[in-house]
């Protein structure tokens, strides 16, 4: 997430700039929440079985069918989060995300990685304000195949 996530803001000065410069522990924290809403590195889906017949969008699932779900496509939903394909630092409602899961399914470690995101992100474009690729954006390596989505590197200079 850290890599993505300075690579999101390194293509995006203007919200770069805004993380950077605000001394509002709410703001950077709600930044954080909107790079895990838009980011989703979370790509496969929780396997579950239904346990009872049931109806989603119209269709029947059956109990013992199997069944796939992918948490990811919500933080994309248009009636969730307006303007979703666009990253909005500011965004309301930006910690309705669920990037760390739902419910009981939710990851434990959650608090110490949100923390742990607010820190970096305002940390590193703090003390390296010049920041920036050291190579084109396409030539960036991105994990496809794994079960978190990101970077495999991140050059960069300053």
């Amino acid at each position: 997430m850290i890599g993505i996530g300075v690579l999101a803001l390194l293509e995006n000065p203007e919200q770069l700039a805004y993380l950077r410069d605000t001394d509002d522990p709410k703001a950077v924290a709600n930044a954080v929440e909107e790079l895990l809403r838009y980011l989703s590195i979370i790509q496969n889906g929780q396997r579950r079985v239904a346990t009872e017949d049931i109806e989603v969008a119209g269709e029947t699932i059956r109990a013992g069918e199997g069944i796939i779900i992918d948490l990811a496509p919500a933080d994309w939903d248009a009636k969730a989060f307006p303007s979703r394909t666009v990253s909005d630092l500011q965004r309301p409602g930006a910690d309705k995300n669920l990037a760390f899961g739902f419910g009981r399914h939710q990851c434990v470690g959650q608090q110490l990685a949100r923390a742990e995101l607010q820190i970096v992100f305002t940390t590193l474009l703090r003390r390296i304000p010049t920041l920036k690729l050291a190579v084109l954006f396409d030539e960036i390596p991105f994990k496809n195949d794994k079960l978190a989505y990101g970077v495999y590197e991140l050059p960069v200079t300053w």
